[in-house]
């Protein structure tokens, strides 16, 4: 994520809507966004670095279309419920995400991910031996966790 600048973030954008692109996550680094106000962009962005807490959206309306959420960085399920709610109050899409980690981590991502417009919890698929009992993953899919996981 970050690693557009603003000498190609136009021709990027224009590319990415060309390949029907769903969505653009964190094209600039965080802290300089500001451009993103300015330029006109059919493919929604979603801010990733740039939101951590729910205090952090105000600043985000007019530059972002969406925001990734990942329980890591936003303090829990709790605080990520609030972050959701807050971002949805402000227009914002919502994106469900993660950092690499367990089924036990993403698992109560998967509650969070419930109403989310994209979801992309794959943490566990990165790890070289996942924990047991773990997540289901079938092609794009995951299955809810089984008690025996997380509750």
């Amino acid at each position: 994520s970050g690693g557009w600048s603003d000498d190609n973030i136009v021709a990027n954008f224009a590319f990415a809507a060309e390949q029907s692109i769903a969505l653009i996550e964190q094209p600039l680094p965080a802290g300089h966004d500001e451009i993103l106000r300015h330029i006109a962009h059919a493919v929604p962005i979603c801010a990733d670095e740039s939101v951590h807490e729910a205090k952090n959206l105000e600043a985000l309306v007019g530059l972002y279309d969406a925001v990734n959420i990942k329980l890591d960085k936003s303090g829990g399920l709790t605080a990520a419920l609030v972050l959701r709610d807050r971002a949805r109050e402000l227009g914002f899409g919502v994106m469900v995400g993660c950092m690499v980690g367990t089924s036990l981590a993403m698992a109560p991502a998967v509650l969070l991910a419930q109403h989310a417009d994209f979801v992309d919890l794959d943490g566990p698929l990165l790890l070289a031996r996942d924990r047991v009992p773990g997540l289901v993953y079938q092609g794009s899919l995951v299955s809810p966790p089984d008690t025996a996981l997380w509750g």
